[in-house]
């Protein structure tokens, strides 16, 4: 039986420290064959972009060769470029998103 004077505190709960999911990035590679204005109703589409946002990434795509589109978990990044890239091939066109981990 506990004494009267003697204090009892619960026991501390070991609380899991959860991480946050990496990151990945939807990459647009530029092609020599898929027309702009199909790669920014792309974007447009896939990305929700605004007009003047899809034509300034296709555009950086196209000086570049690539642009970066957007920063998604892993699965949601694959989901968007695989739609995306799939688009431009049912249309006939080699348009291509690729994604890669954030650093």
């Amino acid at each position: 039986m506990p004494d009267a004077n003697t204090i009892t505190r619960p026991m501390a709960k070991a609380v899991p420290k959860t991480q946050r999911p990496k990151l990945h990035k939807v990459i647009l590679v530029n092609d020599d064959f898929t027309p702009r204005e199909f790669v920014v109703t792309v974007l447009k589409a896939e990305f929700r972009m605004s007009a003047d946002q899809a034509y300034r990434v296709m555009i950086t795509a196209h000086r570049r060769g690539v642009c970066v589109v957007a920063v998604f978990t892993k699965d949601i990044a694959e989901t968007k470029a695989t739609r995306a890239t799939e688009a431009g091939r049912k249309a006939g066109y080699p348009l291509l998103f690729t994604t890669e981990p954030e650093e």
